[in-house]
C-alpha cells in the first residue's frame, strides 16, 4: 500500500498543474458551464486514482510479462521464430489499444465510413507487429539505430510525397496512438528482456528503441493503405460537436464503454501469457500469482484513467479550444499550446514507465527528472507548432514533419546510441492517452472556431507533432551529456 500511495502522490503532482490551468481559463478567458467544470474536476480525481493504480499494476504485471516474453524471444534459436514471435506479440498488444480504437473511429467517421474502424486497427497492428519483429532482429544483430531509422524514414518520406495532406497527418497520428497506456510498458519491457539476455556490453543501449521502431510501422501501414485503396482526399465532414450535459450520468455512461474496452485491451496478452506459462515458462506459483494480481490492478487503473479522460476532460478541452480561438489575438493559441503542452505530458502513464526505466538501466546516471523536464519542453513546442498551423493557413504539416525528422536522423549520427534509443521511444510515450484525447480535442475545437482552418486537416496532426519534437529534444539532451562526459574526462586526466 505504501508503494500505491507513493504512486498516487506522484501522479497528483503531475495532474494538478493542468487542472489548475483549466480552472484559471474557466474563470477568465474561456468559461464553461458549471456542470462541465464540476465533471472536469471529478475527472481529474478519477485520473489521479486510476493512473496511480495503473502504474502500480503495470510495474508488477504487464512489465514483468514483457520481460519474460522478451527473454524467451532472445533464447529462440531460429530467425523465423524470432520474427514470428515478435510479430504475434506486437499485433496482439496493439490490436486492442484503446487509443488506437478511438482514433480509428474518428478517422472512419471523418471519411464517411469509407474505411471501417476495424480495418484501420488491423492494418496499424500489422505495421506494429512487423516493426517489432524487425526491432528484435536489430537487437540480436546489433545494428545501429542511426542506420535503421535513416532507412525507415527515407522510405516513409518517399511514400509521403504521393499521399494527400489529410492522410499524411492521420498516418503520423496513428503512430502516436499505438504507443498508449497498454502497449508502451509491454514493448519497453520486451526490449529490456531481449537486451538483458544478450549480455552484451551494449545491452544498456539495446534496452531502448523498440517503441520507436514500433511507432514507424503504423505510418508505413496507413500510407500504404491509402495508396492501395486509391484514397486521395478524405470524404465526408466532421460531426458537429455538442457537449454532453450533466455531471454523474455522463461518467456512468462512459464506464459502460471503458470497462469492456479495457478488458479487451488486456485479455489477448493475458491469455497468451497464461497459455505460455503453463506450457513453456512454468514460473513459480508465487511469481505467477503476483503477475495476475498486477494485471488485475492494471485493468482497474486503465478503466478509471480512460473514464476520467473521456468523461471529464474531452468536452471541456473542445469547448475551451473553441473559445480561445474565438479571441481575436492570434498569439493566444500558440501561448496556450506552450502552457498546455508543458504540463499535459506529465500526466501520460507511459512517460513514467520510460523515465523510471532509463534511471534504472543507467543506475541513476540519467535522472528521471531530467527526462521528464526535457519531454515537457519538447511537447510544449510541439503543441505550440500545432496551434500555429491553425492560425497560419499557409503552414502545412509536411513543412514541420519533414524537416523535423530529417534533423532527428542527422542528430542520431552524433548522439550517443543510448540516447538515440531513448529519444525515439520518447516520441512514442509522449503521445499517449492524454494527448490523443485532451490535446487533440483542444486543437479540434480551435480549428472548428477558426474560419481559415479545417477540422479534419488541421485538427489531425497534433499527435504527430507531439511524437516528433521530443525525439529532437532528447537527442539534444544526449549531446549535452556527451559534452559533460568529455569535460569530466578532461578534468580527471
Amino acid at each position: 500500500m505504501k508503494i500505491l500511495q507513493d504512486k498516487i502522490k506522484e501522479v497528483s503532482l503531475s495532474v494538478l498543474p493542468i487542472t489548475l490551468i483549466v480552472t484559471i481559463l474557466n474563470f477568465t478567458l474561456a468559461p464553461v458551464d458549471i456542470d462541465l467544470y464540476i465533471r472536469f474536476l471529478l475527472g481529474a480525481i478519477i485520473i489521479i486514482l486510476g493512473l496511480g493504480v495503473f502504474l502500480w499494476g503495470a510495474e508488477i504485471g504487464v512489465s514483468e510479462i514483457g520481460t519474460v516474453m522478451g527473454e524467451y524471444v532472445a533464447k529462440s534459436k531460429t530467425i523465423f521464430k524470432v520474427l514470428g514471435l515478435g510479430f504475434i506479440l506486437g499485433f496482439l498488444i496493439t490490436v486492442a489499444e484503446p487509443d488506437l480504437l478511438i482514433l480509428a473511429n474518428q478517422v472512419s467517421s471523418a471519411m464517411g465510413g469509407t474505411i471501417a474502424p476495424n480495418l484501420i486497427v488491423g492494418v496499424v497492428s500489422v505495421g506494429v507487429g512487423s516493426m517489432i519483429a524487425i526491432g528484435f532482429l536489430r537487437i540480436l544483430f546489433r545494428v545501429k539505430f542511426s542506420y535503421i531509422f535513416s532507412f525507415i524514414y527515407l522510405l516513409i518520406f518517399i511514400i509521403f510525397a504521393f499521399i494527400s495532406e489529410e492522410f499524411q497527418a492521420i498516418a503520423f497520428d496513428a503512430s502516436g496512438a499505438t504507443t498508449g497506456a497498454m502497449t508502451t510498458p509491454f514493448i519497453l519491457a520486451m526490449g529490456l528482456g531481449v537486451s538483458k539476455l544478450k549480455g552484451s556490453s551494449v545491452s544498456e543501449e539495446d534496452s531502448f528503441g523498440l517503441v520507436g521502431m514500433a511507432s514507424t510501422g503504423p505510418i508505413l501501414a496507413v500510407m500504404i493503405l491509402s495508396l492501395v485503396m486509391g484514397a486521395d482526399k478524405i470524404q465526408g465532414t466532421a460531426e458537429k460537436f455538442e457537449p454532453v450535459r450533466g455531471i454523474i450520468s455522463p461518467i456512468m455512461q462512459t464506464f459502460k464503454h471503458t470497462i469492456p474496452e479495457s478488458l479487451i485491451a488486456l485479455l489477448p496478452i493475458a491469455l497468451l501469457f497464461i497459455l505460455m506459462n503453463f506450457t513453456i515458462f512454468k514460473l513459480k506459483k508465487r511469481e505467477f500469482i503476483r503477475i495476475i494480481i498486477g494485471l488485475f490492478y492494471t485493468y482497474l487503473g486503465l478503466v478509471l484513467f480512460l473514464n476520467g479522460v473521456n468523461a471529464g476532460f474531452l468536452d471541456v478541452a473542445r469547448l475551451m479550444g473553441q473559445k480561445m480561438a474565438s479571441i481575436e489575438s492570434q498569439i493566444i493559441l500558440p501561448v496556450l499550446g506552450i502552457i498546455i503542452g508543458m504540463v499535459v505530458v506529465l500526466a501520460e502513464p507511459a512517460v513514467y514507465v520510460l523515465s523510471s526505466q532509463v534511471e534504472d538501466v543507467t543506475s541513476g546516471y540519467i535522472p528521471r527528472k531530467i527526462i521528464l523536464a526535457t519531454l515537457s519542453i519538447g511537447v510544449a513546442v510541439a503543441v505550440c507548432l500545432s496551434m500555429l498551423r491553425i492560425v497560419i493557413p499557409e503552414l502545412k504539416i509536411w513543412m514541420l514533419l519533414v524537416p523535423g525528422f530529417v534533423i532527428a536522423i542527422i542528430l542520431s549520427y552524433f548522439t550517443p546510441p543510448l540516447f538515440v534509443g531513448i529519444a525515439f521511444d520518447s516520441g512514442g510515450v509522449a503521445s499517449g492517452p492524454m494527448t490523443a484525447t485532451f490535446v487533440l480535442a483542444l486543437t479540434q475545437g480551435a480549428a472548428d472556431a477558426t474560419s481559415t482552418a479545417d477540422v479534419l486537416r488541421d485538427g489531425f496532426g497534433v499527435i504527430a507533432m507531439v511524437a516528433m519534437v521530443p525525439i529532437i529534444a532528447i537527442m539534444i539532451l544526449g549531446l549535452l551529456f556527451k559534452l559533460k562526459t568529455k569535460k569530466e574526462g578532461i578534468k580527471n586526466v
